[in-house]
C-alpha cells in the first residue's frame, strides 16, 4: 500500500514538474513575443488589416503621324460566378433567361449555359469561369443579366478587370509597335517603339493604403503617405497609317508568290529620315505570313549588288574610278586567287563604261575596277567606307540593332579575296536600314539624316519632347558624286536591270542586289533586293525591299522579286498621295457642254449598275471601288477581302448595303 502510494506521488511530483517547465515556457514565449519580436508581430497584425495596394498608371497610346491610333491601354473583364450565394428561388426563377441572355452575347447555346450554371450550384462552386475579355459596353450590359443584376452577394457576380494593350492595326506592323512586358523579378524585355519609349508611355504608378473590411474587400482610408498615379504620356511616332498598309499588301503578296522565307520593307522620308512604313514578315510551317522578327533593324546581311552603290561612290571620292573609263568585262568572268567571279549574263558585257557597269550590276567590272584602283592600299577602301558611316551602326532608340561587318587589312581574316568580294557586296554584311540610309543620304544631296521613328511626345495637347531632325554626316560624299550615282541609279531603271519596272508615268532610281546566302549548306538559297527613291529627280521617299530564300523554281533576282514590290508601293503612294506641281485649271464653262453632261448623268442613274467581284483585294482598294458605285460598305476585319454579301454580277442599287469579310 506505502509502495503504491509512493508511486502516485511520484507521478504527480512528475506532471507538477512538466507543468511548471510548460509555464516557465509559456512565459519565456511570451517575453520573447512581447519585447524581443514584438514590433514584428505587431507589423504582421497591421498588414493583415492595413495593406499597401499599387494603382496602376495608365500607359500613354502610341499614334501614327497622322493620329490614327497604334497602339492603346483598354480595360477587358473577366466574369465569374459564384453558384453558391444565390438563393435557390432566384436561381432556379432566372437560370433560363440568364443563360438565353449569356447565349445571345457569348455564342454559344442556352442549354450549354444552363448546364454549365445548374453543375456549378450541384457542385457547391464559387468561382465558375462565365468569360474572358469582354469591353467595357459588353460588360456594362452583362451586369442587367437575370441573376447579374443583384450585385455581388446576392447575384454571385465576380468581376475581374485587367487592362490590356491592343493593337487597331492588328497584325501589320506588329513588330515594328512592340511591346514592354516586366517578369515577376521586375526586368523588362523591350521591343519596337513601345519598348524603345517605354519610359514616356508608361508613367508612375501610385500606391494608397486600405483597410480590410471583409473576406476579400478593401476600403480606402485616408492616409498622408497616399500618391496617385501618373499616366504616361501619348507618343506620336512617324509611321503613316496609309502607307504602312501599302508597303505590308505589297510585300505580303510577293512572299506569297514566291514562296519566301521571309522578307522586309522600309519607307522613309528623304529629307527628314521620318520612317512612314516598316513590314516585316516571316513565313510560318503552313506558309502563312505574320510579323516574326524585325529583319529591318537586327538583321545584318550580305547586300549583294546594292553596296556597288557604297563601292561607286568611295571610287568616286578616292579618284580611282571615272564614270567614263572603260572596263573589259572578259566574257563575264574574271578570276582572283583561283575563284571566279561571273556576271549574271553569260558571256559578259563586253566592254563597257564605268557607269553603265553600274547600271548592268557587272560583277566582273566592280571587282577590277576596286582591285585596280586600292591594290595598293587596301585599308584606304575601308577607310572610305567608314567616313561615310558604312562601318558604323545607326544608333537606334528602337533596340537590337545589327552590327556592320566590314572586313579591313588589320583583320585576322583578310585575304587576297576580301577586296575583290567586297566590291559586289560580298563578304560584308549590314542591316536594311543601314543600307536604306546610305541611300537616302545620296538621295538628299550626300546628307545623311538618322532614321527617325518618333516625331513627339505629348501629355494632352501639351508637347513634352519634341524629337528633331537629326544630321549623321553632312556630306558622306561631294556633290558632284551625289550628282552622278543619282544619274546612275535613273538609268538603272531606265535601261539597267530594274527596266522591267520603268514606267513614263512616274520617275524612280535604285538599285538591285541578287546574292547568294547559307552557300556553305547548300546553293540556290538567295536574297534579292531593291533599294532606292522616288520620284528620281526631285526624291521625297526612300524605301528597300529585301526578300530572303524565295523559291529559286519560281525567280530570285532582285529586279524579279523585289524591284516590283517597290513599284507597287511607290505607284500606290502616287496614286493615294500623288506628287507633282500644281496646274492651272483647265474647266471651261458651256451651256450646250452642261446639258449633254446632264443628259448622260441621269441617263447613267437611271441604268442598272452591276457588282464587281473585290475578292482578293486589299480593303483600302475594295472600300473606295464600291463607295463610289453608291454603295454603303460594312467591314468584318482587316487586310484582303475573302468574300462579299452581294454577288459579284448582281444588279445594284444606291445606298445599298454591302459587307466585306476581311482576313
Amino acid at each position: 500500500m506505502a509502495t503504491t502510494e509512493k508511486g502516485i506521488l511520484n507521478r504527480s511530483y512528475f506532471i507538477a514538474g512538466c507543468m511548471f517547465i510548460f509555464a516557465i515556457a509559456v512565459g519565456v514565449k511570451l517575453m520573447d513575443i512581447q519585447f524581443v519580436e514584438g514590433e514584428h508581430y505587431k507589423q504582421l497584425s497591421e498588414e493583415r488589416v492595413y495593406r499597401n495596394f499599387t494603382i496602376p498608371a495608365n500607359r500613354g497610346n502610341l499614334y501614327d503621324s497622322n493620329g490614327s491610333l497604334l497602339a492603346a491601354s483598354v480595360p477587358k473583364y473577366d466574369i465569374r460566378f459564384d453558384a453558391v450565394t444565390v438563393s435557390d428561388e432566384v436561381f432556379e426563377e432566372n437560370v433560363l433567361p440568364l443563360s438565353k441572355a449569356l447565349a445571345k452575347m457569348l455564342g454559344n447555346t442556352s442549354s450549354y449555359y444552363v448546364h454549365k450554371l445548374r453543375t456549378a450550384r450541384a457542385h457547391n462552386q464559387r468561382y465558375v469561369l462565365i468569360t474572358r475579355g469582354l469591353g467595357y459596353s459588353e460588360y456594362m450590359k452583362m451586369k442587367t443579366f437575370p441573376i447579374f443584376n443583384l450585385g455581388a452577394y446576392k447575384g454571385g457576380l465576380i468581376v475581374e478587370q485587367r487592362t490590356v494593350r491592343e493593337h487597331p492595326l492588328g497584325k501589320m506592323a506588329e513588330r515594328t509597335v512592340g511591346y514592354e512586358r516586366q517578369d515577376e523579378e521586375g526586368y523588362f524585355t523591350r521591343v519596337g517603339l513601345e519598348g524603345a519609349f517605354g519610359p514616356y508611355l508608361r508613367g508612375t504608378d501610385g500606391h494608397r493604403l486600405k483597410q480590410k473590411i471583409a473576406k476579400g474587400q478593401w476600403k480606402p482610408i485616408s492616409d498622408n503617405n497616399e500618391v496617385e498615379p501618373k499616366d504616361g504620356y501619348d507618343v506620336i511616332s512617324t509611321i503613316d497609317v496609309n502607307i504602312q498598309d501599302i508597303a505590308h499588301h505589297a510585300l505580303l503578296k510577293q512572299l506569297e508568290d514566291f514562296e519566301a522565307e521571309h522578307g522586309t520593307v522600309i519607307v522613309m522620308e528623304t529629307a527628314t529620315g521620318e520612317i512612314k512604313a516598316m513590314s516585316n514578315l516571316g513565313r510560318t510551317e503552313e506558309g502563312t505570313y505574320y510579323e516574326k522578327r524585325n529583319y529591318a533593324v537586327y538583321e545584318a546581311h550580305e547586300p549583294g549588288s546594292t553596296f556597288k552603290l557604297m563601292a561607286m561612290v568611295a571610287g568616286l571620292e578616292d579618284g580611282v574610278i571615272d564614270t567614263s573609263q572603260i572596263v573589259d568585262t572578259e566574257n563575264g568572268v574574271v578570276r582572283f586567287y583561283g575563284r571566279a567571279v561571273r556576271d549574271s549574263h553569260h558571256g559578259g558585257y563586253g566592254k563597257i563604261s564605268a557607269a553603265r557597269a553600274f547600271e548592268v550590276s557587272s560583277n566582273t567590272a566592280f571587282t577590277k575596277m576596286i582591285s585596280e584602283g586600292y591594290k595598293n592600299d587596301p585599308g584606304k577602301f575601308v577607310d572610305r567606307l567608314d567616313d561615310m558611316g558604312v562601318t558604323r551602326k545607326i544608333g537606334l532608340e528602337i533596340k537590337g540593332e545589327g552590327t556592320p561587318r566590314i572586313p579591313h587589312p588589320d583583320d585576322k581574316g583578310w585575304n587576297g579575296l576580301s577586296l575583290p568580294w567586297m566590291a559586289f557586296g560580298y563578304g560584308v554584311a549590314i542591316t536594311p536600314l543601314q543600307t536604306l540610309t546610305f541611300y537616302n543620304a545620296i538621295a538628299n544631296d550626300g546628307e545623311m539624316v538618322k532614321p527617325r521613328f518618333i516625331k513627339e511626345v505629348k501629355e494632352w495637347d501639351k508637347t513634352i519632347v519634341k524629337m528633331e531632325r537629326e544630321v549623321m554626316n553632312p556630306a558622306i560624299c561631294s556633290p558632284e558624286t551625289a550628282k552622278k550615282v543619282r544619274e546612275m541609279m535613273k538609268n538603272t531603271v531606265k535601261r539597267g536591270t530594274a527596266a522591267n519596272i520603268y514606267t513614263p508615268n512616274f520617275s524612280m532610281a535604285g538599285k538591285t542586289g541578287t546574292c547568294q546566302t547559307e552557300y556553305w549548306i547548300e546553293p540556290g538559297r538567295y536574297i534579292a533586293s531593291f533599294a532606292g527613291y522616288f520620284p528620281a529627280d526631285n526624291p521625297k521617299y526612300s524605301c528597300i525591299v529585301v526578300v530572303h530564300k524565295p523559291k529559286r523554281s519560281k525567280g530570285y533576282y532582285g529586279n524579279i522579286v523585289a524591284a516590283p514590290v517597290f513599284k507597287r508601293i511607290a505607284q500606290k503612294i502616287y496614286t493615294d498621295t500623288p506628287i507633282m506641281d500644281e496646274l492651272p485649271s483647265l474647266e471651261v464653262e458651256s451651256e450646250a457642254v452642261e446639258k449633254d453632261f446632264e443628259k448622260y448623268y441621269t441617263k447613267v442613274q437611271n441604268e442598272k449598275v452591276l457588282m464587281p467581284n473585290v475578292k482578293g483585294m486589299p480593303a483600302m482598294d475594295a472600300i473606295p471601288l464600291l463607295e463610289n458605285l453608291g454603295l454603303k460598305v460594312q467591314v468584318n476585319g482587316d487586310g484582303i477581302v475573302t468574300s462579299q454579301s452581294i454577288t459579284a454580277g448582281q444588279k445594284i442599287k444606291s445606298n445599298q448595303k454591302v459587307n466585306l469579310k476581311l482576313s
